[in-house]
């Protein structure tokens, strides 16, 4: 039972530690708060709503984004991607820089416009931000019709120098290319339209900072916040962390059979003296209660041995590393994030089984002639 409860510890401290890598690394890329329009794909951030927006002390940073699926060409390859123009104070403020693997993150050279490409996207099309090649980015004009010439006639394009390759995660990273907001209004024949606005906040996102921005916004627009903006990536990570939980407790159930096993064999062993008891006024129930006890005391002290060895092991890692990551990954050491709801889960979950087996191994009721004829014995 300490080994199962130790473990259980270990185990849900290595997944917390990579969830929060994964959650700080997508922090970097989706805002805090992302107003869309709630119909259409474009909206013009014009208005009164707009301008208590950009005067309202919680809101730390406006960016305005345009994204769109493209078709990129480079050195011959042609790869579908999303591309996202991204205006002035995004390049700025953005984080992305910490996630550069190759090059320098700027969208602008001068007049020369710029592109940030994912990494396993740029490698598929051998784009490197040395090379002078360009990266050209196709989309169907507004409202063009196929010409005689062809498809590839219709499409407007605009042309990027890569200026550096990022890494976020397998997804991103296959899909993402970023460019200037004007390259994408160029691109789209758009004019002031964005797709979306990208809000950094002062504080944490609560369900009322949402309420209050969807009524000074109105009902033509959606806000959302990091977990409405990428609910499949949220929800899996939650329940991949729940199918752990449950397989590992899955474990100390067989783990506890041994318990089973043993309570069983004791209430063999002890017939004779659960007879003495009986002879001496003791009823079942107290007898069964005696066996209870036993069992959910050995559970108990497992369960506390587990739990002291399972947080002293998850410190050491968290301050010496002693676990090292596979040569290549970019952390040192396995990451380890003790959480008081998985102490307390694991606690509940082990205490339960620990009751459990007891409740199944202790001894049944008797008849209640065989107890009457004990005592007029």
């Amino acid at each position: 039972m300490a080994i199962g409860s130790a473990a259980l510890i270990l185990i849900l401290s290595v997944y917390n530690g990579f969830d929060r890598i994964i959650r700080e690394n997508i922090s970097d890329l989706s805002p805090d708060i992302l107003v869309t329009p709630a119909q259409g794909k474009y909206l013009v951030p014009e208005g009164t709503a707009f301008e208590a927006l950009l005067e309202d002390s919680r809101i730390l940073q406006i960016s305005s984004v345009l994204e769109e699926e493209v078709l990129l060409s480079y050195g011959g390859r042609q790869e579908l991607a999303r591309a996202k123009g991204v205006d002035s104070v995004y390049e700025e403020e953005s984080r992305l820089a910490e996630h550069t693997v190759e090059g320098t993150f700027s969208l602008h050279d001068g007049d020369l416009p710029q592109a940030a490409v994912g990494a396993s996207l740029a490698y598929k099309m051998g784009i490197r931000p040395r090379f002078t090649d360009p990266l050209v980015l196709h989309y169907p004009r507004r409202g063009a019709r196929i010409p005689l010439a062809g498809p590839v006639s219709a499409l407007g394009s605009v042309k990027c120098a890569p200026a550096c390759l990022f890494s976020i995660n397998a997804d991103i990273d296959e899909q993402l290319v970023i460019v200037p907001l004007e390259q994408m209004r160029t691109l789209l024949g758009l004019e002031d339209e964005v797709s979306g606005l990208e809000l950094r906040v002062d504080g944490p996102v609560n369900k009322r900072l949402l309420r209050s921005l969807e009524e000074l916004l109105g009902p033509g627009f959606r806000v959302q916040d990091r977990f409405q903006q990428n609910p499949t990536l949220y929800k899996m990570m939650r329940y991949e962390k729940l199918a752990i939980f449950l397989i590992l407790l899955f474990v100390v159930i067989i783990i506890a059979t041994n318990i089973l096993g043993s309570l069983s064999m004791l209430t063999i062993h002890k017939q004779e003296d659960m007879q003495t008891l009986r002879a001496l006024g003791a009823n079942e129930k107290t007898i069964r209660r005696i066996f209870i006890w036993e069992g959910s005391l050995i559970s108990l002290c497992g369960l506390m041995a587990g739990l002291v060895a399972g947080i002293a092991l998850v410190w050491v890692q968290q301050r010496f590393g002693i676990v090292k990551m596979p040569g290549g990954f970019f952390l040192q050491a396995y990451p380890v994030v003790l959480q008081a709801w998985d102490v307390i889960w694991v606690t509940a979950g082990v205490a339960a089984i620990g009751l459990a087996v007891s409740l199944l191994a202790a001894p049944g009721r008797k008849a209640k002639g065989a107890d009457s004829s004990l005592r007029s014995e």
